[in-house]
């Protein structure tokens, strides 16, 4: 697994299990987080600008990936918890 190597990096990885809530989507698709909901919320946190700015954007295409094809695997009928 990839864990974080710095403090920042913690800290982005804490924000990104926060917005969950906060999903973009389309009928049976997912199309990424309120990004603005997402970098008020880190700043609320105070987690660095620059962190966010580097890695939530990599993590978000990640996490849009993955749900998008879980929703396929179930046949568009919603992601397994």
């Amino acid at each position: 697994m990839n864990l974080p190597e710095t403090p920042e990096g913690w800290q982005v990885w804490d924000l990104v299990g926060r917005p969950g809530g906060q999903l973009r989507v389309l009928p049976g698709a997912v199309i990424g987080w309120d990004m603005s909901a997402a970098l008020a919320l880190g700043d609320a946190l105070g987690v660095p600008p620059l962190a966010m700015a580097e890695l939530l954007p990599v993590i978000e295409a990640v996490m849009v990936r993955k749900l998008n094809e879980e929703l396929a695997a179930n046949g568009g009928s919603g992601v397994r918890s």
